[in-house]
């Protein structure tokens, strides 16, 4: 049968229903209040929630509306007080739940709602993309999110200054508005035609590395900053230079002016939030289930020591991949990387090359590693591999298929 959360602060209540509930046969799981409602539901998905309005640390709404920003309200929720009214109950429905119970709530009123529930699917599609709005708990990460808010408001361009290990596109990714386009500047093999931009009206553009343009690309993004007002278009950029770097490099006057005379905001790193890193793992792996990207997995407390201590010079993109990676190879539900032999390599690790070797084998082993260590950073995004590394598209897929390495997905625009 189904798996059940119940919230409620009520003793009384929650014994009740969970008993009634038990009798039908349900799995029935139980949280005093909102902080241990959280900790469930990023800990597994249940079927169905039953959640009190009225609750002593976080009100049963606001919850609601945090699962919805997320994107973990993915399973119905019935909202259940003995002190609510009209509004309440339209408000908790237009922000995703399926039925409002009055207390005290009648056993066939209870078990009719749950019947419904449980036929439903959820309206509220998950999103492909984790945002801050996930990380309620992350002072830094919520500060982010209200400076970004803010932000927005101000201006259609944010740059986004960035230091080794950041967390640019999470934050980029914080403010594009569900089901409209997104396009990352930085995976088009060239400079990118500015009439197309009319495909992508009311969307978000966001460039992951400014350093790297090349001078075409430089003067095709001058254009499209001109441009984003007429397509209803917000651009944000991730800069790990100031602007005497650029213009030292020989930057366009024109472009540098422009993009620094926005919104900047400072972005934090993953060493910079190195406490908050085990519920980032955790939040990020539980995302990857909920897309069904991996099976349901779940660290250890040792594994999540190790995560929190690595250093991630390849950011939020890096992290991301190597959960991902360390989910689909786990043979166990929890993931315990003494226990399963795993090992994530330190990006900065020097890698060993045997010089007994033949000149070709040492070459080929060399190759082997560096190649798998930059698709791991880029996330399998071959475009963005390509400019990294200085080779052509064609002449690195050649490369890749004679080492004998995977991609993965190659997103060019979603």
């Amino acid at each position: 049968m189904a798996k059940i959360l119940i919230v409620d602060d009520e003793i009384g209540i929650r014994e009740l229903l969970s008993e009634i509930l038990r009798d039908e046969g349900h799995d029935v799981i139980l949280a005093e209040d909102a902080a241990r409602a959280r900790a469930i539901r990023n800990a597994s998905c249940p079927d169905m929630v039953l959640l009190d309005i009225w609750m002593p640390d976080t009100d049963g709404i606001t919850l609601l509306k945090e699962w919805a920003a997320a994107g973990q309200l993915t399973m119905p929720v019935v909202m259940m007080s003995g002190h609510g009214t009209i509004d309440t109950a339209v408000e908790a429905t237009r922000i995703g739940a399926i039925d409002y119970l009055e207390k005290p709530i009648a056993l066939q009123k209870l078990l009719s709602a749950v019947k419904r529930g449980l036929q439903r699917q959820p309206t509220i599609p998950i999103p492909t993309a984790l945002t801050l709005a996930a990380f309620p708990d992350s002072m830094p990460l919520r500060e982010l999110y209200r400076c970004l808010r803010q932000a927005a408001g101000q201006s259609r361009l944010i740059l986004l200054q960035t230091g080794p290990g950041h967390l640019a596109e999470l934050a980029a990714r914080s403010l594009q508005t569900p089901g409209m386009p997104w396009l990352d500047l930085g995976t088009l093999d060239n400079a990118y035609d500015p009439t197309r931009l009319n495909t992508f009206q009311g969307g978000q553009l966001y460039l992951s590395a400014l350093e790297r343009l090349s001078r075409s690309q430089q003067k095709n993004l001058l254009s499209i900053v001109e441009r984003l007002e007429r397509y209803d278009l917000r651009l944000l950029v991730a800069c790990g230079s100031n602007r005497e770097e650029l213009l030292a490099a020989g930057w366009d006057t024109a472009l540098v002016e422009r993009l620094f005379s926005h919104v900047m905001l400072g972005v934090p790193t993953l060493a910079d939030i190195r406490g908050d890193l085990p519920e980032l793992a955790c939040r990020i792996l539980r995302h990857l289930v909920d897309i069904k990207e991996v099976p349901l997995r779940r660290f250890s407390p040792t594994a999540l020591s190790q995560l929190r201590r690595r250093d991630w010079p390849g950011g939020y993109g890096e992290l991301y991949a190597t959960i991902r990676n360390l989910a689909q190879a786990s043979t166990e539900e929890e993931i315990n990387l003494p226990e399963n032999g795993l090992h994530v390599p330190d990006a900065s690790a020097t890698y060993p090359v045997s010089f007994e070797l033949p000149l070709r084998e040492a070459r080929e082993t060399f190759e082997r590693m560096y190649f798998e260590h930059h698709l791991r950073l880029e996330r399998g995004n071959i475009t963005r591999l390509a400019q990294k590394t200085g080779l052509e598209r064609t002449h690195l897929y050649r490369k890749l298929r004679q080492l004998g390495l995977h991609s993965g997905r190659s997103h060019e625009e979603n």
